[in-house]
């Protein structure tokens, strides 16, 4: 799950580096001594002049490849601590609500209101082992993935039931706007895109959560935006979001669930099908609008 790079690359380079600065070390030192003629002064200053460049540019790799590092621990470390959460807290509910059971005599109300929470608990460890399973899908070979023709219009439109179904908000909660569209895709690949966009939409929407869900064709893309009734996301943040492990604010002081996975997912999936995936804002409302644009199959029936 997470990122696997080669180190044979900054190994190389910091190699280089040393070398370089070995011989550049012993060039100055001679030509300080005055071994070399001056007309040899002349080419040696060129050649250590290449190499002084050499190996600031390696510098500023290094200091880049540091950075990124640093991000990715960070990032990691954010994601631990969120799954950590994720875990202990419906865990520790469950063994609550059996002990409690077990030790108690419960009516049928009470009894009926303990096996619900104990549900909800269930179902948001059956979320978060979906999203990881989900990312470690994606690690397979696009080679051994299976495309079909699929009905686009059909299939959100089942996203969108599992996800009120799942939320247990009403299926008028996602309004619907659909054409007939097809998409060549894994029929897993395409529900993980939309199901995604639409848990975040009803997730970060408003009280009471509203999502609408627009489709139209443009040439041979068809672009599908799903707008909340949230907060927002600011302008400066609407790139960072789709990294791997990121989620906005402080993990331990954050209310709503989630592993950072999610975007990521949409992204990787939709560039995977040859499409785009951007953050747009609502039009003099407040909220956040994703959209979507995949290539579609040319017969929509």
């Amino acid at each position: 799950m997470f990122e696997r790079r080669s180190l044979s690359f900054p190994i190389t380079l910091g190699v280089f580096m040393i070398l370089a600065i070995v011989v550049l070390t012993i060039g100055w030192v001679l030509m300080w001594a005055g071994v070399f003629a001056s007309y040899l002064s002349v080419a040696m200053l060129s050649i250590g002049s290449t190499l002084f460049l050499l190996v600031l540019l390696g510098v500023i790799t290094y200091l880049t490849l540091s950075i990124k590092a640093i991000n990715l621990t960070r990032r990691q470390s954010n994601f631990i601590d969120s799954v950590t959460h994720e875990l202990k807290s419906p865990i520790a509910s469950l063994k609550l609500y059996l002990q409690t059971m077990n030790k108690r005599e419960l009516n049928e109300e009470e009894r009926e209101k303990f096996l619900k929470f104990m549900a909800d608990d269930v179902d948001r460890l059956d979320g978060l082992i979906s999203h990881l399973l989900d990312a470690r899908t994606m690690e397979k070979n696009i080679a051994d993935k299976e495309f079909v023709t699929l009905q686009l219009d059909h299939l959100i439109s089942d996203c969108a039931e599992t996800v009120c179904v799942r939320y247990r908000v009403p299926p008028e909660t996602i309004s619907l706007d659909l054409k007939p569209a097809k998409l060549v895709a894994e029929r897993v690949d395409a529900m993980m895109i939309f199901r995604n966009l639409l848990d975040n939409a009803v997730k970060y929407a408003g009280t009471p959560p509203q999502v609408h869900v627009a489709m139209r064709k443009e040439r041979s893309e068809v672009i599908i935006e799903i707008s909340d009734n949230g907060e927002g996301i600011p302008k400066a943040l609407r790139r960072k979001i789709f990294g791997r492990f990121v989620r906005l604010g402080d993990e331990l002081q954050r209310k709503k669930p989630g592993t950072g996975l999610g975007l990521y997912i949409v992204r990787t999936l939709t560039k995977r099908l040859n499409g785009r995936v951007k953050v747009l804002d609502r039009d003099k409302k407040s909220g956040t609008v994703f959209e979507v644009r995949l290539p579609v199959h040319p017969n929509p029936n």
